[in-house]
């Protein structure tokens, strides 16, 4: 049943970028700007915002610019971090850098950031709910910046710890999942408790969201994972994973080693699970997903609340 829903509410996605973000001249930036887009994906932060609108007694096809905003925000932060990763693939093509070239692929992201706040304030809301939420996702992106240089800067440090990895994760994942249900929940007219409400749900779910991501990329086979298996390792990112079992003594020979063979990225997961490494990460994850759950008693019974919570499960459920 939720599966089914988030697949409906993909669907109008899907079928509105094309009329959002049409190819034209020049034609092959707009296919750079496309061709994540178009590789398919979850939609789980537009899908949020859909639900979160409904959950207030929104129209879903008044808050399709908004959705649309939203994950063109999502996938701009793809482009720019597979550029930063130097990554080969995503969604199982090849990355829009490996496809463009890096000067075009910084280019096609910009672009993506920039349509982002063109179509959000297309919405059909309120002058004053606009602002608000344009101002809430410039804010986001400012946010998604920082995370993304603190976990830079955690790949050069042998010290971080937990309480850092949670606030780097808050910033680089959570708070886009957070935006969007907000957004959703100030377009449709919802009041201030029901939106903070929606933002901690946003935040807590988005943790687990990505606690369960770098778990996913450890166990993953690459046929589905659509990406390298264990690229974390190979970057040396200072996953949950990777600081819980360093913190524990724990040697991981393949950690930042970009040239480490498949018999080598193997042996490091096998050690991060014998560690229990990967168990500790997983109850995280699965403890976060409860929290976010629990803030959404302060929305009335709604179908789409119970969407909601199910979209919160799904996220420690899926495979990829």
């Amino acid at each position: 049943m939720i599966e089914e829903a988030l697949r409906k509410r993909a669907k109008l996605v899907d079928e509105a970028i094309p009329k959002f973000l049409p190819i034209t001249p020049p034609d092959e930036l707009y296919q750079a700007m496309r061709h994540l887009l178009d590789a398919g994906g979850k939609r789980l932060r537009p899908s949020a915002l859909l639900l979160a609108a409904e959950a207030v007694g929104g129209k879903p096809e008044n808050m399709l610019p908004a959705a649309l905003a939203v994950e063109f925000v999502h996938n701009f932060t793809l482009i720019h971090d597979d550029i930063m990763d130097e990554a080969d693939l995503r969604r199982g093509l090849p990355t829009v850098h490996k496809k463009w070239g890096v000067p075009r692929a910084i280019i096609a992201g910009d672009a993506l950031y920039s349509k982002a706040f063109e179509i959000l304030s297309c919405t059909k809301s309120e002058p004053a709910q606009i602002v608000e939420s344009i101002e809430l996702l410039s804010k986001t992106c400012t946010d998604i910046c920082e995370g993304q240089w603190m976990d830079m800067d955690f790949q050069t440090r042998k010290d971080v710890k937990e309480e850092e990895y949670m606030r780097m994760v808050e910033k680089k994942t959570a708070v886009l999942f957070a935006a969007a249900v907000k957004i959703g929940a100030i377009l449709s007219g919802g009041n201030r408790d029901v939106s903070r409400a929606l933002w901690n749900f946003g935040i807590k779910t988005g943790v687990g969201f990505q606690i369960y991501d770098d778990v996913i990329d450890l166990i993953t086979p690459e046929e589905i994972l659509g990406k390298a298996q264990g690229g974390d390792i190979i970057e040396g990112k200072r996953t949950l994973i990777v600081i819980h079992a360093l913190s524990r003594g724990v040697t991981i020979e393949a950690l930042g080693k970009y040239n480490a063979t498949r018999s080598e990225v193997a042996a490091a997961l096998t050690v991060l699970k014998e560690s229990g490494s990967i168990d500790y990460a997983m109850t995280k994850a699965i403890g976060f997903i409860e929290e976010g759950k629990s803030m959404l008693k302060a929305l009335p019974e709604t179908e789409a609340k119970n969407i909601l919570i199910g979209l919160a499960d799904y996220m420690i459920a899926r495979k990829y």
